[in-house]
């Protein structure tokens, strides 16, 4: 009983990132004795067993990042003004498309610079292709075909579908269309009508959203405790298998996504926060430092979300009505690390098939780029999928998308980390930014 509570009584953050380094030191240790002694296998089976503490506590995130979504927006869009909702929920989208396409500039910059796959390298990207080349092959029969309109017309289907299959599916665009429609109804109707009583009835409605999401909280508060552990598992799980992935070659990718993720949370981000709201950044990206670490863990956005949610409101003060609708929407289409990573990939599958690309090429690229992430959908390694978007709009064949896609499997666990935990604090700083400029906050940073 002593220890339990020492161990509520340290700092959730601590936890964490204590659960994430020894999780990825015991995993860089089994590694390293699978390697030497030639029992990969045998480890591997006995992850078996191990692995499951991990994948619960992704699969806790996901039991309550639904209802957290649906009660949170309803009770959002119902109780703010729609006329702010509006004005709110314009610069929220202005700002999310203005940071992806900054942030695809930004990735084609690094790309062209760190120039993959030039020269001498070529062999050793060739001879990596090869360990994934079979997984890759099957994954391009099925998806090089898609393109970007497949990809917005996929997301305007999936805004607009029976409230309660999205439910059951975790669409979160759908999620979010009946939710957002739903809320807004409910405050057409206190504002049209002059009846007491119907808008009594409104208000109940209102109520019940804000008292369901005080349970769902409580629930977040529970599962956030045990998520130290499952960060402990998961780490082992993914040092175990991977080890050093990232030598050779692959150094020269990892480090233009993470300079480019890194520019842009301490020096882009925080240029445009002094900028437009005269806050100081660095204190706002503090406070969301819990955030950032459980993203970089469970590489997903949408898992992220609840935990998103509270931090927005208890740790920077913004009024739930716009945090439940700016971070469920952020999660969903707001991809600025993928955003980064994939023209990394485009450049390497340019050197690698000798294509020559014009400002134009890369101008289109950037664009499709944008328009491509909006689809990733907040889920684990759902940046892998968008490069058949962006290599076929280079003209590749199926066999040639199939080798930068067996080339971006070997990397993309690690690289998905870091491109979530972009992803997420852009979230958060622009729900901030907004309302902040919208006088949607209520106290100061953290107290």
């Amino acid at each position: 009983m002593k220890l339990l509570m020492w161990y509520l009584r340290v700092s959730l953050v601590k936890r964490v990132v204590a659960g994430l380094l020894l999780g990825a030191s015991c995993g860089a240790v089994l590694w390293y004795v699978s390697a030497a002694f030639g029992i990969k296998t045998e480890i591997q089976q006995a992850l078996r067993y191990c692995s499951p503490f991990g994948t619960v506590f992704i699969s806790l995130l996901k039991m309550i990042v639904v209802p957290a979504i649906f009660f949170s927006l309803v009770g959002g869009a119902s109780s703010l003004p729609l006329r702010k909702l509006g004005r709110a929920g314009g610069k929220v989208l202005a700002w999310y498309f203005a940071t992806m396409t900054f942030s695809a500039t930004l990735g084609t910059a690094l790309a062209l610079w760190i120039n993959p796959g030039a020269g001498a390298s070529l062999d050793g990207w060739k001879e990596l292709a090869s360990q994934f080349g079979s997984q890759a092959q099957s994954l391009a029969r099925t998806e090089v075909s898609k393109t970007v309109a497949d990809v917005l017309e996929k997301l305007l289907l999936d805004c607009f579908q029976n409230p309660f299959h999205a439910l059951a599916n975790a669409n979160f665009l759908g999620i979010i269309g009946f939710a957002i429609l739903f809320g807004i109804s409910i405050r057409l109707v206190i504002e049209a009508s002059e009846d007491s009583r119907l808008q009594a009835k409104m208000h109940m409605l209102i109520d019940l959203c804000d008292a369901c999401m005080l349970a769902v909280n409580r629930i977040i508060d529970m599962v956030m405790n045990y998520s130290p552990i499952g960060v402990f598992f998961l780490s082992m799980g993914i040092f175990t298998v991977y080890g050093p992935a990232i030598i050779g070659p692959y150094v020269t990718v990892l480090f233009g996504v993470v300079t480019g993720i890194l520019f842009l949370l301490f020096a882009a981000y925080p240029l445009l926060i002094a900028l437009l709201v005269r806050k100081h950044p660095y204190r706002i990206i503090a406070a969301v430092r819990e955030a950032m670490v459980l993203a970089f863990v469970t590489r997903s956005s949408a898992a992220t979300l609840p935990v998103s949610i509270r931090v927005c409101e208890e740790k920077l003060k913004v009024h739930k009505e716009l945090a439940s609708f700016a971070l469920p929407l952020g999660a969903t289409i707001n991809m600025d690390g993928v955003c980064i990573h994939l023209p990394m990939f485009a450049i390497l599958a340019a050197n690698m098939f000798g294509i020559s690309l014009s400002f134009g090429d890369l101008a289109m690229m950037m664009v499709t780029t944008v328009l491509a992430a909006v689809g990733a959908g907040g889920v684990p390694g759902g940046s892998l999928m968008l490069l058949f978007i962006i290599l076929g709009t280079l003209g590749l064949d199926p066999s040639q998308v199939a080798v930068i896609v067996a080339l971006a499997l070997g990397i993309n666990p690690i690289l998905d980390m870091f491109e979530t935990m972009g992803n997420v604090t852009g979230d958060l700083l622009c729900t901030y930014s907004v309302a902040t400029l919208e006088g949607l906050t209520e106290g100061e940073i953290g107290s």
